[in-house]
Formats: C-alpha cells, structure tokens, sequence
C-alpha cells in the first residue's frame, strides 16, 4: 500500500488539497460520500492526525460508532473497515465477493473484530465496499 500523503499536521487536508492529490479517484471517493448520506443517513467526517509516522485520517462516524476510515495516497486512496463477530457472520452469509469473505476470515482479529482495507484507484471494489458498510451499519 502507498504511504499517507498527509503526513504534516498543517495544513488539515482540504476537498480541494484532496481531489489534487486523487486526481481521478477523487470521483470515487464523492461516490463513497454520495452513498452513505443516501443509505445510511446522517453522519459526521473528522480528521484525525495520529502524528508524523501515520499522518491523518478521515474518520466517518455514525453518531458515536466509527463506520470507516479513509487514508489519502497519491492517486488513489484507502478505506478501512472493522468488524465484529455479528457482522463477520453476516458478510460470510452475503453476496460480497468471495475474495472480501476469503481476506476478513483470514484477518487478525483484535478486540474490536477484524479489518478489512481496499485500495481504491477506480470503481474495481466499490461494490463490496457499499456492501460492507451497509452490513457493519445493520449488524
């Protein structure tokens, strides 16, 4: 995976720094936005900057419930997803493809459940991405 490319805490990263960076994957993540507003309703974006080594983070939370976390890279950008045990059971039993359902049974698990992360250079995982988030929010 390519390195964060918003390793400084100044500036806080901007749409505009954003879609300079993405270039053409900047259209996938406003699709990733469009959807959730659409499907899962209201919820709130905060960067967080975890220091020079990790840099920042866009966070997606529903009410207090991290949902996703977005790490912009030259070109093309990452999304990471945890899950619990409910919702791990749940995308095993679903239509996600069978590569997603092969890489989280295969995940570590850590406290919180297990992770699953994309890299998004084009519309190639946003189908299993949508999914995914739909069954973290139900489950």
């Amino acid at each position: 995976m390519k390195d964060n490319v918003f390793l400084e805490k100044d500036p806080v990263p901007t749409d505009e720094l954003i879609q300079e960076v993405l270039g053409d994957s900047f259209q996938q993540l406003q699709e990733l936005r469009n959807f959730v507003a659409e499907n899962v309703g209201v919820t709130k974006e905060e960067w967080k900057y975890y220091g020079q080594k990790y840099g920042y983070n866009l966070k997606t939370f529903l009410k207090r419930r991290n949902l996703f976390f977005i790490i912009i890279h030259e070109g093309c950008f990452s999304i990471g997803l945890i899950f619990g045990g409910k919702a791990e059971t749940a995308i095993m039993e679903s239509d996600v493809s069978e590569k997603s359902k092969k890489e989280l049974s295969e995940a570590r698990k850590y406290g919180e459940g297990k992770g699953l992360t994309f890299e998004v250079i084009d519309a190639e995982h946003m189908d299993d991405i949508k999914k995914l988030i739909l069954l973290k929010v139900v489950n």
